[in-house]
């Protein structure tokens, strides 16, 4: 069984390197590590993935030793929990906005005494059995426990809101702004918030509870703002913007051939 390197992080008061996939890559998990990532935001919420093309592309994940924090398409209570068996390190969930929520998916994914998962230990987290089998369950459990995390997503005025609650749940491990969602909602809102007075307030709850908060980063410039306002989870990069930027310089070159 492995530790997170996300949690190390953020109990050590550091920035936890992070990028994205959205697509079967395996390569990028092993270059991601090669380059000194922490953790992929594998995002499933947007990209399709298959259960096999899950299970098969996680197992890279433990090869390489590199967090995934799984991005959930759903919240049936069995198939997050299954997503952790299969190895995800951690879950981010979207559109958490009240803190009954927030308990709920807390109670699903941890196992008692902080919630009531399911216990199997007979997944890729648990080494296939293997360590349940040396060391027993309650070993399992307490490792599971400690070394995964839930991190919901604040992407509506109400979740802003309530941020300080929903910071205050246990079991909750982390808040993810999600700028587009926000922002989208945000025009409809009657009210004063900004992105960046929601960055403020989930950054104080965060302070307030002890609990790592984040969102993307496009530039160094935002990452620097990003850290000074104690955010850790701070994403930058992904094969998705690499790829088309990449293609966009290659055919910038084509057109300078006469």
């Amino acid at each position: 069984m492995r530790n997170s390197k996300t949690l190390a992080k953020i109990r050590n008061g550091e920035v936890v390197r992070m990028c994205c996939l959205g697509h079967f890559i395996p390569s990028f998990i092993a270059q991601a590590a090669h380059f000194g990532f922490d953790c992929i935001w594998l995002d499933c919420e947007h990209r399709t993935w298959t259960d096999r093309e899950l299970q098969t592309v996680l197992a890279y994940f433990h090869k390489y030793d590199i967090d995934c924090m799984l991005r959930a398409p759903t919240t049936e209570k069995t198939r997050l929990y299954r997503y952790l068996e299969d190895g995800a390190t951690g879950l981010m969930i979207p559109h958490v906005s009240t803190p009954e929520k927030a308990a709920q998916l807390a109670d699903d994914v941890k196992f008692p005494p902080i919630g009531n998962r399911g216990i199997d230990a007979a997944g890729l987290d648990s080494d296939f059995y293997l360590h349940t089998k040396e060391h027993g369950a309650d070993s399992y459990v307490e490792h599971v426990n400690e070394q995964t995390f839930l991190v919901v997503q604040i992407e509506t005025p109400e979740a802003v809101e309530n941020v300080d609650t929903i910071a205050a749940t246990p079991g909750v491990d982390g808040m993810f702004v999600g700028p587009g969602d926000l922002g989208l909602r945000l025009k409809h809102y009657d009210g004063d918030m900004t992105i960046d007075s929601a960055f403020e307030a989930v950054s104080a709850a965060a302070k307030k509870h002890g609990k790592a908060w984040g969102t993307p980063a496009g530039t160094l410039e935002q990452m620097q703002k990003l850290q000074g306002l104690g955010a850790q989870l701070i994403n930058h990069g992904g094969e998705f913007m690499a790829i088309m930027n990449a293609l966009e310089a290659s055919s910038a070159d084509f057109d300078q051939l006469s």
